[in-house]
C-alpha cells in the first residue's frame, strides 16, 4: 500500500481535485487537507484556516462544502485517501472584531453574528452544513479555560490549560468532548480516511483518549502535530504522548538528528538507527518529514529549516529509511512575501522530480528489512532488501567506498534520482557517490 502523505498546505479543494490523478501517478498514498471546519472566509491568511468558528458547517477561504466533496470523490476515484487536519485545541480569536460589532458575548461560539447569517442565508448554509442545528450556538464561555495566555511554555499544565497566543483555548468539559465526537463522526461519513490533530502538545491525554479513540475512528489514521525545537522539549511534551497513546505522531526527535546531522561537524553515521538511541521515534509511531508549514511560515520556528540541499539528501533519507510514514510538504508560497528566497521552494514540490522519484524508490521497496552496507561520518550506505541501495554523501568529495554483495541481488541496477545503470556483480563492488549527492538504486 502506498503511504507517503501530501501535505497540500493551504490548497483550494478545487485545486486538490484537479490535481487528484497526478496525485496519484506521482505514487502518494494520501493527501493531507488544510483545516475544513468554519473558519474566516474573507482572509488570505493561512494561520486562519487553524482558527475555527463552527464544527458544524465546512466552509472556508479554499472552497465550500460541495467543492470539498468533489475534491474527495476525485480522490477516491484516483485510490488516493483524504485525511483531513483537525484543530480541536481553541476556537477562532475574535474579540476585537466582536468588540467593533459591539458584540457582548466574546466566546460564544459561533456567536450572534454568525447565527444571524445562518438564519438570514439558510439556503446557503444549510448546503455546508456537516451535523447540527444551526439555529442554537455551538460553545458558551463556560466550555473555554480562564482568559491568558501560556505563560510558561516549560510547563505542560499551563502548555495544555492556558491560551495559545489570544486563542480561546477549549476546556475539557463533557459537551465539547460531544461535540468533537460528532464532528468526528461526520467527517468519517463525508469520506474521510484519517485526521492530523492539530496543536496536540496543548491538548491533554485524557482529551486525545475521550475524542480521538472512538469506533468510527477504529480504521481511521490518526496522527498527531506535536511541535518540538530540542531535546528538552521532546522529553517534556513529545515523549509522554508517545508512553501513554497509541497515536502516531511528527518525528520533530528525528528532524532534531537531521539538523544535527547534516552540520558540518555532524556525523551520518547516526542515521543508521536512531531511534535505537532515542534520536527518533519508533518507526511504527513516526510521521516523518524534512520541513512541515509551521517552519517556515512562523518566524519562531525559522532556525529549524535545513539548507535546500542539505533538505534534497534529508528527503532521500526519509524516502529511503525503513519505518515511519514519509509526508512531502507543498504550499503555495505563503511564506515568500515575508522570505523572498522561499518563493517556489516548496510550492511545485509535491511533484518536482526528485520527490516523485523518491517516492517510486519508497515504495519499491515498502517494509523491506533495512541495513547498513557502509557508514562514515560523512557518507552512508543503506541496503533495503535485495533490490534497494541509498547512497547519501554530505561532503564536498566523491566517496568510493568497497561495498560487499552478500544479501544484493546481482546485476544491473538503475537510479532513480540520477537514471544512471551499475552492475553488481561478485563478492564486492567499488562504489561511488558524488558530493553532496544522493542515490537511491534498484534492481532492474
Amino acid at each position: 500500500m502506498h503511504d507517503v502523505v501530501l501535505h497540500a498546505f493551504n490548497w483550494t479543494y478545487e485545486t486538490i481535485a484537479n490535481r487528484a490523478n497526478e496525485i496519484a501517478q506521482a505514487g502518494y498514498g494520501a493527501v493531507l487537507f488544510p483545516p475544513v471546519l468554519y473558519s474566516q472566509e474573507d482572509s488570505g491568511y493561512w494561520w486562519q484556516r487553524y482558527q475555527p468558528k463552527d464544527y458544524r458547517v465546512l466552509r472556508s477561504r479554499l472552497g465550500r462544502k460541495a467543492a470539498l466533496e468533489a475534491a474527495l470523490e476525485a480522490l477516491r476515484r484516483a485510490g488516493v485517501r483524504a485525511l483531513a487536519d483537525i484543530v480541536f485545541n481553541h476556537m477562532a480569536n475574535e474579540k476585537t472584531m466582536r468588540q467593533d460589532r459591539g458584540e457582548a458575548d466574546l466566546y460564544d461560539f459561533p456567536g450572534k453574528y454568525e447565527l444571524d447569517r445562518y438564519r438570514n442565508e439558510r439556503v446557503e448554509f444549510r448546503k455546508d452544513r456537516l451535523y447540527g442545528n444551526l439555529d442554537d450556538g455551538l460553545f458558551r464561555p463556560r466550555d473555554f479555560n480562564p482568559e491568558g495566555d501560556i505563560s510558561d511554555w516549560r510547563n505542560p499544565e499551563r502548555v495544555q490549560e492556558q491560551w495559545l497566543s489570544g486563542l480561546p483555548d477549549l476546556d475539557l468539559t463533557d459537551w465539547v468532548v460531544d461535540q468533537q465526537c460528532t464532528c468526528l463522526r461526520a467527517l468519517c461519513d463525508l469520506g474521510f480516511s484519517g485526521y492530523r490533530i492539530d496543536a496536540m502538545k496543548h491538548l491533554p491525554v485524557e482529551h486525545l483518549l475521550r475524542v480521538f479513540t472512538i469506533d468510527a475512528l477504529d480504521d481511521k489514521f490518526v496522527f498527531g502535530e506535536v511541535l518540538t525545537t530540542n531535546d528538552q522539549e521532546e522529553t517534556t511534551f513529545l515523549w509522554p504522548v508517545i508512553r501513554h497513546t497509541q497515536f502516531p505522531c511528527y518525528d520533530f526527535a528525528l528532524h532534531e538528528t537531521l539538523r544535527r546531522v547534516f552540520l558540518p561537524s555532524g556525523r551520518l553515521r547516526e542515521l543508521v538507527d536512531p531511534a535505537a538511541y532515542g534520536q527518533a521515534l519508533p518507526w511504527q509511531r513516526a510521521v516523518t518529514f524534512s520541513v512541515t508549514h509551521d517552519i517556515p511560515n512562523n518566524r519562531t520556528f525559522r532556525g529549524m529549516m535545513l539548507g535546500a540541499h542539505d533538505e534534497y539528501l534529508a528527503n532521500a533519507y526519509i524516502m529511503g529509511r525503513d519505518g515511519g510514514v514519509p509526508l512531502v510538504y507543498s504550499d503555495q508560497n505563503e511564506s515568500a512575501g515575508d522570505h523572498p528566497d522561499d518563493r517556489d521552494r516548496w510550492a511545485g514540490a509535491w511533484n518536482r522530480y526528485d520527490i516523485v522519484q523518491m517516492i517510486r524508490f519508497h515504495n519499491a521497496v515498502h517494509a523491506l528489512p533495512q541495513r547498513c552496507l557502509y557508514e562514515a561520518d560523512g557518507f552512508l550506505v543503506l541496503a533495503r532488501g535485495d533490490c534497494g541501495i541509498v547512497a547519501i554523501n554530505k561532503t564536498e568529495e566523491w566517496q568510493c567506498p568497497t561495498i560487499w554483495t552478500w544479501g544484493l541481488r546481482q546485476g544491473n541496477y538503475r537510479c532513480q534520482i540520477h537514471q544512471h545503470v551499475m552492475r553488481v556483480q561478485g563478492e564486492t563492488f567499488n562504489f561511488a557517490i558524488p558530493p553532496r549527492q544522493a542515490q537511491m538504486w534498484l534492481a532492474e
